[in-house]
């Protein structure tokens, strides 16, 4: 049975979110919550704690991972982005909205989409999850905790423990943090094309 962590949704403990941390960086797999429902996330760098989550989620290779980001700084480390997407980005982080870009060389090829070789960015609007961020100093790698053959993403941290058990290293408890998932908005061609409409409005993207 993985570990459960309670963390306040609006002033986190830091003595726990540095051993969440710490959990992230030993290899661990572990559900949090971010401002559009509860996610998985891993070590950016680790590639057993990835194949762990694809098992769970039942993803193939073309399925496209999400850095999920403290800020738009560390964006042209793992992203090439031009002014335009730059500024779209700029205004909807953070926020619930995934962008998918064309992946620079520092992003693993096994994060990358294989054919387009692209990355999903985002930047959560939640104090949790920003709190853990800065606790890591780095991205953490991440897909929305939805099960296999499942519509709507699990919500409650205690089911998530009980359903998922041993396959997770840590839960964190943040409350209630919704249900609808991000929109996903693709800047990797010279159009932005809307992926998926979520939880964050994307008439601006039509």
């Amino acid at each position: 049975m993985s570990q459960l962590f309670s963390i306040h949704p609006d002033n986190p403990q830091t003595r726990l979110l540095k051993q969440a941390a710490d959990i992230v960086r030993g290899g661990g797999v572990i559900a949090y919550p971010t401002d559009s429902g509860y996610a998985l996330g891993c070590h950016i760098g680790d590639k057993s704690a990835l194949e762990r989550i694809r098992k769970i989620r039942q993803l193939d290779a073309r399925h496209n991972f999400t850095l999920v980001c403290r800020d738009l700084s560390e964006l042209a480390l793992y992203a090439r982005v031009d002014n335009v997407a730059y500024r779209a980005l700029r205004s909807h982080t953070p926020g619930p909205y995934t962008f998918v870009l064309q992946a620079s060389s520092e992003v693993p090829r096994r994060l990358k989409h294989p054919k387009r070789k692209t990355i999903g960015i985002r930047v959560p609007d939640n104090r949790i999850a920003q709190g853990l961020l800065e606790q890591l100093d780095e991205p953490l790698m991440s897909v929305t905790l939805i099960l296999p053959g499942e519509e709507l993403p699990l919500l409650d941290p205690y089911e998530i423990r009980d359903v998922l058990g041993a396959q997770l290293d840590l839960v964190i408890d943040g409350g209630y943090c919704g249900m609808e998932p991000t929109s996903v908005i693709d800047f990797s061609s010279e159009v932005p094309e809307v992926l998926r409409e979520g939880a964050g409005s994307v008439e601006e993207f039509r």
